[in-house]
């Protein structure tokens, strides 16, 4: 594997909501993350690890709020209590867990804005 040099690393990610206070709740409850208002107005920033992270409001300009499909799992130590967080929260399980033998346990989830991703226990 090439090395990296901190180059073709993940370094930031956005999760767009309609409703940012709502989203910001969401996160803070599910996954004890915290972010803060930074920049324009519906823009908070944080960290997530050594990520930069945003919540930040949809818009339609200058980018379509559908940029595209890009899967995103977040380790977590017990799938089954961060489904059962999720839901609490105003999140739904479009997949439920499944096992992927020597892998992980996974589940396919939505926030309470409808951003999809995966939460997974690695083996």
């Amino acid at each position: 594997m090439a090395e990296t040099n901190g180059f073709n690393t993940l370094s930031h990610f956005a999760i767009n909501a309609t409703d940012c206070e709502r989203a910001l709740t969401f996160y803070r409850e599910v996954f004890g993350w915290n972010f803060e208002a930074w920049g324009p107005p519906g823009f908070y920033l944080g960290k997530v690890g050594e990520l930069h992270a945003a919540i930040q409001q949809k818009q339609d300009e200058p980018f379509p709020t559908l940029i595209g499909n890009f899967e995103c799992s977040i380790a977590v130590d017990d799938v089954d209590r961060v489904v059962e967080l999720i839901l609490e929260n105003g999140g739904e399980v479009t997949m439920p867990k499944v096992t992927i033998p020597t892998v992980c346990d996974i589940a396919r989830v939505k926030d309470c804005e409808g951003n999809t991703f995966s939460v997974a226990r690695y083996l």
